[in-house]
């Protein structure tokens, strides 16, 4: 049985029930997640936009988890994205997020190499599709062919982009720092405090090799 003290994470966007998709802290003993996504066919504990979560109440979680979500929303919709993110949590409550690196693979790109291949992916344990420049920047062709349309990108972020919107959206501590797979990772915390930069690390070490430094971004851009 659950704890009622549990803290709760909210796993946005959260796909098919795969429970080692969670970064490792929040699969540790005291946290509850509680799954949110538009498609009802993934069993999702709230059936639900990114841009209207009124279905979660205000100041009811104590974080946030976004893998892969934003790019897909319409540039106009992602401050609403990040201001519903913002709503559902407590006042010591943060944000885990990842997201492509545009600026990273626009260099790739501008190397004349938008079909270069820069990763693969996995299904069910198994080496999958490759996935090229092209396919990060405007989402994965492979299944946007066999009809996955809302895998298509509709936006981009660099980290510059990223952190400005997040501080616009409320939230007072940004932290920032690029991944190892053309990805951006950043940790964004209610009240302003000193960014979780161990979370970070951590989160990116289930899925990827540490890359670089952190880059943290004051309360104003």
């Amino acid at each position: 049985m659950t704890a009622a003290a549990d803290k709760v994470i909210l796993n946005v966007g959260c796909g098919p029930r795969v429970p080692d998709k969670l970064p490792g802290d929040f699969r540790r003993p005291g946290w509850r997640e509680l799954r949110l996504d538009i498609d009802p066919g993934v069993e999702p504990d709230v059936v639900a936009s990114l841009v209207d979560m009124s279905a979660v109440a205000s100041g009811t979680c104590d974080a946030v988890w976004s893998s892969h979500n934003l790019e897909h929303l319409y540039a106009f919709e992602v401050p609403k994205a990040l201001g519903e993110f913002r709503r559902v949590l407590k006042p010591d409550g943060f944000l885990l997020i990842t997201l492509p690196d545009l600026q990273a693979v626009a260099r790739v790109v501008a190397e004349d190499r938008p079909d270069a291949v820069l990763m693969r992916t996995r299904i069910n344990g198994e080496e999958g599709p490759a996935i090229s420049a092209l396919d990060i920047m405007y989402g994965h062709d492979w299944w946007i062919e066999r009809g996955r349309t809302y895998m298509a990108h509709r936006t981009g972020f660099t980290a510059r982009s990223l952190g400005a919107k997040l501080l616009a959206a409320g939230f007072a501590t940004v932290a920032i720092r690029p991944g190892n797979a053309f990805d951006l990772w950043a940790v964004a915390s209610v009240q302003p405090m000193q960014a979780d930069v161990g979370l970070l690390e951590r989160a990116m070490g289930t899925q990827f090799a540490p890359a670089g430094r952190p880059a943290a971004l004051p309360a104003t851009v």
